[in-house]
C-alpha cells in the first residue's frame, strides 16, 4: 500500500482517539490580536518537573487547526511536566503569507510577555511546531529577516523542533503539499521568501528534526537538505528518522502525542532531547 493511501486512512482512527482525550488541564487564553485565530493557550502542569517551557506552533496545512483543536498535546506536554503554550494563527487562503509568520512572532512575544508578568522562568524556552507550524516555527528560529521585521528577541530559546515539516519547495512536493502552497502564496509572491531552507542564517539554537520516510505526504528528503544547509552553515542539528509502527504524517506529527513515551519511540525522542539541551 502507498503512504499516501496509508496517510489518508489514518485520520479516522486518529480524530477517534482525539474525541477520547481526557481534558485534565484547563488552558489559559492569551489574545493577541483582533482576529479571532490570534490566540494562544497556555497549560500549567499540575506537577512542574522541567524548568523549560515549550512553545508549540500548530499545523494543518496553513488553512486549518487551531489551540482548541490540538488540545491534546498542550495535555500531553503538561502530564509530563512542561510548560506549554500552543500558538495560534491566521489561516489560508483567506490569509495570505507573511500573515502566519506574523501572527507567529507576535505570539511568541506574547507567550515571553505572559511568562514576565507572572514571574516564571522564561530563559529555557524550545520552539516546535509539527507540519505547517514546523515550516513557520522554522522561520522563526533561523531566519534573521524574520527575526529582523518582525522584531523578535530568541535569545532565551535554547531549542528547536521540527516535526514533518516542509522546509524545502520543490517539484519532489506531492500535489497536496503544492495545493496547499497555491493557497498559502498569493501569486506572483517570491516563495524563498518563505522558505525556511532558503532563508535559515548562523545560529546558536540546536535543532532536532523528525521525519519519516513513509511520511506520504512530505518527503523525506525535505528533512535532509534543511538538516544539510544548518550542518553547512556550522548550526548544530540532529535528524531522527521515525521507527514507530504509525509512521505516516499525520501520526508522527500530531498522533505520537495521543500515546506515552512508553509506547511510541518519536515521543520519547521528543521530550528526551529537551530533557538533555
Amino acid at each position: 500500500m502507498k503512504d499516501s493511501t496509508r496517510e489518508a486512512l489514518s485520520y479516522f482512527e486518529l480524530y477517534r482517539k482525539m474525541l477520547c482525550v481526557k481534558k485534565e488541564i484547563t488552558p489559559q487564553p492569551i489574545i493577541f490580536g483582533d482576529d479571532p485565530q490570534q490566540y494562544l493557550l497556555y497549560y500549567e502542569p499540575e506537577n512542574i518537573t522541567s524548568d523549560k517551557v515549550i512553545v508549540w506552533v500548530h499545523g494543518g496545512g496553513w488553512n486549518a487547526g487551531s489551540p482548541k483543536l490540538f488540545d491534546f498535546v498542550g495535555q500531553c506536554a503538561a502530564k509530563n511536566g512542561y510548560r506549554f503554550f500552543s500558538l495560534g494563527y491566521r489561516l489560508s487562503p483567506k490569509n495570505k503569507y507573511p500573515c502566519q509568520i506574523e501572527d507567529v512572532c507576535k505570539g511568541y512575544c506574547a507567550a515571553v510577555d505572559f511568562m514576565m508578568i507572572k514571574k516564571m522562568n522564561h530563559t529555557k524556552i524550545v520552539i516546535s511546531g509539527p507540519s505547517a507550524g514546523a515550516h513557520l516555527s522554522a522561520l522563526l528560529c533561523y531566519s534573521q529577516k524574520v527575526q529582523k521585521e518582525f522584531n523578535v528577541d530568541l535569545s532565551h530559546v535554547i531549542g528547536f523542533i521540527g516535526v514533518g515539516g516542509p522546509y524545502c519547495f520543490s517539484e519532489k512536493d506531492s500535489l497536496s503539499v503544492r495545493l496547499l502552497l497555491n493557497q498559502l502564496f498569493a501569486k506572483g509572491y517570491d516563495r524563498t521568501q518563505g522558505e525556511p531552507c532558503a532563508l535559515m542564517t548562523k545560529s546558536d539554537i540546536p535543532m532536532l528534526l523528525i521525519q519519516s520516510k513513509h511520511d506520504g505526504l512530505i518527503s523525506y528528503s525535505c528533512a535532509e537538505e534543511f538538516y544539510k544547509k544548518a550542518i553547512r552553515l556550522g548550526n548544530s542539528c540532529e535528524l531522527y528518522s521515525v521507527t514507530d509502527k504509525r509512521d505516516t504524517h499525520s501520526w508522527y506529527t500530531a498522533g505520537m502525542f495521543l500515546e506515552t513515551r512508553e509506547t511510541n519511540r518519536g515521543l520519547d525522542k521528543f521530550f528526551s532531547w529537551i530533557e538533555n539541551i
